[in-house]
């Protein structure tokens, strides 16, 4: 009798000590219910807006119902989105195999910007940062593409003419050389064929191989001839080639008199680079009948200096004149695709724009560099842009290229 009492005293003990830690509502609460509840329990069962719990649940792609933030660092509207890209425009994943080309290469560590520039080139910018989801993407080995069909197709053609077996035997010719009078037009008149070009000023031909060898040679026998780069200069296809002729010139361009000082002065130093620079990228077609080139150029050239006198403070009681020099500078900038037959010579005349004064070869021997502001002079600048096959290099007995294609990071 008193061995049940004590069981049953120990029984209401553990549940009394259950309650308590459980709440006043008991272990009941566990077991409730999980219907719909009512408005007046929901407004105080839930601090969330309103607003939000009316706004419809959004489907990602990985089926997350709803997105959440991972960390308060994380910026507000940002979404994690789930492995499936969105495929509104009918976009294809697809990856090329580039590692052909990028081991035939060795003048650049990144052999696979060149077939990027070219597909942002053909297929323009835009088609990559519009409403279209879309992904470009490149290593040495592969190339990662997610656009539509039509733009993968451009994509395709692209990789094919880098990567073809072509392409490795292919090179081009490229020549910079100035006159200083263009009457030279008049006699080459019948064996140039016009080519449409955007840019003011600008005119570009194309001429059959042998009648660009005449003209070369008659160019050569004149007087004001200069000769702005090295004349076995080869640029191998899908390479890009910077022929920089730029030097640098000093001038005082400020005088800079230190606060608080009763005397002295320091004159500050500027610097232009003079001169001209040349950017060539060709690639070629897929069948080896046209060559697609992208040319860019930009001449700077110092007119002449304009002197200024200043008064300066030389000691707490004196001052004495210094002079600065404001430069007049002429610029000139060209950026123009070509397309023309690989059987034939492209030729290019920039107008009369500021004459390079780096170490040319001519006749003249005029290429020395001249004193800053003492020249203004203009010439007549051609561009000659000729298509080297392997054979056809054997058979004239030309070495491999002197110089290395340099790879410049521009786009379009």
């Amino acid at each position: 009798m008193i061995r049940n009492t004590f069981l049953i005293a120990v029984a209401l003990a553990v549940l009394t000590a259950s309650r308590a830690v459980l709440g006043d509502e008991g272990p009941s609460t566990q077991w409730r219910s999980l219907g719909p509840r009512s408005s007046a329990e929901a407004s105080e069962g839930s601090d969330t807006p309103r607003t939000a719990r009316n706004t419809p649940s959004i489907d990602f792609p990985s089926g997350a119902s709803s997105p959440r933030r991972v960390s308060a660092d994380e910026p507000a509207g940002v979404r994690l989105a789930g492995a499936n890209l969105p495929a509104d425009g009918g976009q294809v994943w697809r990856e090329y195999d580039i590692s052909t080309y990028a081991m035939r290469v060795s003048s650049t560590e990144r052999p696979e910007q060149a077939i990027v520039d070219w597909i942002l080139r053909e297929t323009g910018y835009e088609a990559w940062h519009g409403e279209t989801v879309s992904i470009l993407s490149a290593s040495p080995r592969k190339l990662r593409v997610y656009h539509t069909p039509e733009i993968q197709a451009v994509v395709a053609e692209i990789v094919d003419r880098f990567v073809g077996n072509q392409s490795d035997s292919q090179a081009f010719g490229l020549r910079i050389v100035s006159v200083n009078n263009p009457n030279w037009r008049a006699k080459a008149q019948g064996i140039l064929q016009p080519v449409k070009v955007q840019s003011q000023g600008v005119q570009a031909w194309v001429l059959r191989k042998e009648d660009a060898a005449f003209l070369l040679a008659d160019l050569r026998r004149r007087s004001d001839y200069r000769e702005h780069s090295s004349p076995y200069l080869m640029v191998y296809n899908g390479q890009s080639s910077l022929v920089n002729l730029m030097r640098p010139t000093q001038y005082i361009r400020d005088i800079i008199v230190p606060a608080g000082s009763l005397g002295g002065y320091q004159p500050e130093a500027g610097q232009i680079d003079e001169g001209l620079s040349l950017e060539f990228s060709p690639l070629l077609s897929l069948d080896t009948q046209l060559i697609d080139a992208t040319i860019k150029c930009t001449a700077t050239q110092v007119d002449k200096m304009i002197p200024v006198v200043i008064e300066v403070p030389a000691s707490p009681t004196t001052r004495q004149r210094t002079k600065v020099d404001v430069p007049q500078m002429t610029h000139f900038r060209f950026h123009e695709r070509f397309r023309w037959p690989t059987d034939h010579v492209l030729l290019i005349s920039l107008g009369m724009v500021a004459a390079p004064t780096d170490t040319g070869t001519g006749p003249l021997a005029a290429g020395l560099p001249m004193a800053l502001g003492g020249h203004s002079g203009r010439a007549d600048l051609l561009v000659m842009v000729e298509s080297k096959p392997q054979q056809e290099r054997a058979a004239s007995g030309e070495q491999p290229p002197l110089r290395e294609a340099k790879t410049y990071r521009g786009r379009y």
